[in-house]
């Protein structure tokens, strides 16, 4: 399965850069590719563990969603069914990792952005960044399947 998440990589660089400029995740992207990797996941035989994890990580960023709308964004939980499923064909301990590492990797770049507003009058401003999440999904998801490759999984 180590080709699928290779292939994926193309998928996930073009969805964190439109993420970054336009604060959105089409839906012309991240339906089809999650389409795409429970379909080649289903083929390979292991269509159980990318369903049930595009379905738990989507399930998670859904409520989260419902909770805070202005925090998570819709593409953000479509984003999570892809790859969810992709990291759920690598087991539990990838998904895992991409689930906890995600948030953390977007705290990180939120604390690094604040620590770039120098003057106290910029700090409203400070306070006003609004960090896309997508990146943080796909780099998660790129470390925890490198971990799960390298643990042998």
């Amino acid at each position: 399965m180590l080709w699928l998440a290779v292939a994926t990589v193309p998928w996930m660089a073009a969805l964190s850069i439109i993420d970054i400029r336009a604060r959105r995740l089409p839906n012309w992207l991240t339906l089809p590719g999650a389409a795409v990797i429970l379909t080649v996941a289903t083929v390979s035989g292991h269509g159980y563990e990318a369903m049930t994890g595009g379905l738990g990580l989507a399930g998670v960023y859904l409520v989260t969603h419902l909770l805070s709308p202005r925090g998570m964004g819709a593409g953000d939980v479509k984003l999570a069914l892809g790859i969810g499923a992709l990291t759920g064909t690598f087991g539990l301990g990838a998904w895992f990792l991409c689930a906890v590492g995600a948030p953390l990797l977007t705290v990180v770049a939120g604390v690094v952005s604040v620590a770039f507003v120098r003057r106290a009058s910029a700090l409203s401003q400070a306070r006003r960044i609004r960090l896309p999440h997508g990146p943080s999904m796909c780099a998660a998801a790129v470390v925890a399947i490198g971990f799960a490759v390298a643990a042998g999984e």
